[in-house]
């Protein structure tokens, strides 16, 4: 789903996390799979955004999920994610304080610990995503 904010104060607050994010997540999607039988391939995406998905496969199970939308849920509190019917839809979001200082600088220890536990979740409930 696309996310969308209350004010502009949580867009910059997205705008500054997002890049970073969307680091994390890759490298930490790397080294959780290298841990795991599970095959995953990613695939270039234009909708509902450019951007990538990610196809992890095992067995006769596979899942797809859009690289943003884990993104997403590290960002932002609450955030399911979407069903492949509902990409075009739009949600309201807010976003994790947590993942900020007192400063509004983002905290880098909590965004790791944010984007791992939020892998090893995709991890685990395998293939119920």
């Amino acid at each position: 789903m696309k996310p969308t904010f209350k004010n502009t104060i949580d867009w910059e607050k997205a705008d500054i996390l997002m890049q970073p994010a969307f680091i994390r997540v890759m490298d930490n999607l790397r080294k959780e799979l290298e841990k795991t039988n599970l095959v995953a391939t990613y695939e270039d995406i234009q909708e509902p955004f450019p951007g990538y998905q990610l196809i992890l496969t095992k067995e006769n199970n596979s899942v797809s999920i859009s690289i943003w939308e884990i993104c997403f849920q590290v960002c932002f509190t609450d955030y399911q994610f979407s069903s492949n019917n509902s990409s075009q839809a739009s949600i309201m979001v807010e976003i994790d304080e947590n993942l900020f200082n007192g400063d509004n600088e983002i905290n880098w220890q909590q965004l790791e610990i944010k984007t791992q536990q939020t892998i090893q979740t995709i991890i685990n409930n395998f293939p119920k995503i």
